[in-house]
């Protein structure tokens, strides 16, 4: 009986920890602000496949003339995408359609880009929609930005 709650008291304690570092490193990553929620699905299909299927829910925080991008659900303090704005090419926006609709939040716009060659999409709120973009077009002079 004792080791059995020993180790239920150790399991308890270990999710509890778990959870702590997950908040602790979203605050570490939005404590520099300009931060957003974004949705990430790289290596998208092409426009008219609609599935749900590849996306991962993430925070975006704008770092200079990149934005990094980091899993929610990682303990890994490096971004796992880092997007250069020189290099970003808006194709288009969309809302959700279909399965996306339940693997998005539900207030997402999809804005379908393209990265150095590589098709990928980024769905977020409208406001950081808004910003995003506002970012893209205030590059500094003599860089290309191509929105669409």
């Amino acid at each position: 009986m004792v080791l059995a709650l020993t180790v239920c008291g150790i399991v308890v304690a270990l999710v509890v920890t778990g959870l702590f570092v997950f908040g602790l490193r979203r605050r570490l990553i939005q404590r520099s602000g300009g931060t957003f929620d974004c949705s990430l699905r790289w290596e998208a299909p092409e426009e008219g496949d609609a599935g749900g299927k590849g996306w991962a829910y993430g925070v975006a925080r704008y770092n200079g003339d990149r934005v990094e991008w980091y899993r929610v659900f990682s303990y890994s303090f490096r971004p796992r995408r880092v997007l250069e704005r020189s290099a970003i090419e808006v194709a288009g926006r969309r809302v959700p359609d279909g399965e996306e609709e339940l693997a998005l939040l539900s207030d997402a716009v999809i804005l379908a880009c393209l990265h150095r060659g590589v098709r990928l999409e980024l769905a977020m709120s409208e406001d950081a929609l808004t910003g995003f973009l506002a970012w893209l077009e205030a590059a500094p002079p003599g860089q290309r930005v191509n929105v669409a």
